[in-house]
């Protein structure tokens, strides 16, 4: 059986995925304490407890801060009067949320439609992460795809990132960011989160909170060898319109990257909690593996190329790598 300490990380996940599902349909009454307490089964006080013992804040305050995110994308990408978004998120009043809004975000609901920047939203946390919690796989099941290969052409474009020449996989680069001001994990995404017209991954404008981040991989002239057997800085970002012009966060990146050729490598919706080690094995042997013969293909290494890889596990684990002609 599992232990109970990570049992309560599984239970608080169910909280935040009725809460998030609960803003998005407007059902205020899924929200309250009495309901996600029911819903777990358990006390008002051991919830809100267990709650601020595994996420760090209080059940209150992630609540609060969610709506707001929410609200400020509603504000951002929608005609909707600011009292209808007022009212869809829990807010009696106009005045009761353009005081939220601007305790929150330093700008009135009514100015950042006028001028969005960017500001950090509180993005959605995830307790339940096998692999933060060193958990390996529970059981294997048959994904629902392989690994398919294909080769793209993908526009010029701009990449919004932050950089690390040190770090070596993701959760070694966020703990590395954590140690430098404002480039903790919480602030990047919820910076990113905010940005209105980032590219996903097949190139399309998308404003769905917390679409189309991504790792990045640049190939850098300094010489490091990382993961994938060549000079790289890791970096994490989005994906831009070549046209953007918005104000950007002043602790990021931002580089023009002109149109070039990519060889995709993509695995279908997988289980995270069974099968994530699994199909991350899967995807590297993948690429090691890949035979370019007969393609007039290989990888490129150029400096100032980038690499990206999307990890969505109801969708796919993709990597989006450079590639040069050989002839």
């Amino acid at each position: 059986m599992m232990d109970g300490v990570y049992e309560w990380h599984r239970q608080i996940q169910i909280i935040v995925d009725e809460i998030d599902r609960s803003i998005k349909n407007c059902d205020d009454e899924a929200l309250t304490l009495s309901a996600l307490a029911r819903r777990l089964g358990y006390s008002e006080y051991h919830t809100t407890r267990k709650f601020r013992e595994i996420s760090g804040m209080q059940l209150r305050d992630y609540l609060r801060r969610r709506k707001l995110a929410f609200a400020l994308i509603a504000v951002r990408d929608t005609n909707k009067s600011i009292l209808d978004i007022a009212l869809d998120h829990g807010f009696s009043s106009h005045a009761a949320f353009t005081r939220a809004f601007k305790d929150a975000y330093g700008v009135t609901p009514a100015a950042y439609r006028r001028n969005p920047r960017p500001v950090v939203l509180r993005t959605k946390i995830n307790p339940f992460d096998r692999y933060f919690l060193g958990l390996g796989e529970i059981g294997m099941v048959k994904s629902t795809a392989d690994v398919k290969v294909y080769f793209v052409t993908m526009p010029a474009h701009k990449f919004l990132h932050i950089k690390n020449y040190e770090s070596n996989g993701y959760w070694d680069f966020w703990e590395k960011q954590s140690q430098i001001p404002g480039q903790d994990c919480d602030t990047i995404c919820g910076l990113l989160d905010s940005i209105k017209g980032k590219l996903n991954d097949q190139g399309l404008a998308d404003a769905n909170s917390g679409s189309g981040q991504c790792m990045g991989f640049i190939s850098d002239p300094l010489g490091r060898v990382g993961a994938w057997g060549y000079p790289l800085a890791e970096c994490y970002g989005v994906r831009l319109p070549l046209e953007y012009t918005g104000e950007l966060p002043e602790q990021m990146l931002l580089i023009d990257v002109p149109e070039g050729e990519y060889i995709v490598f993509e695995h279908g919706p997988f289980d995270y909690e069974r099968e994530n080690a699994t199909v991350e094995e899967r995807m590297i042997k993948a690429m090691a593996n890949f035979d370019f013969s007969d393609t007039g293909y290989c990888f490129d290494d150029t400096p100032g190329r980038v690499a990206y890889f999307y990890h969505d596990p109801e969708r796919f684990w993709k990597y989006i790598r450079p590639v040069r002609k050989t002839s």
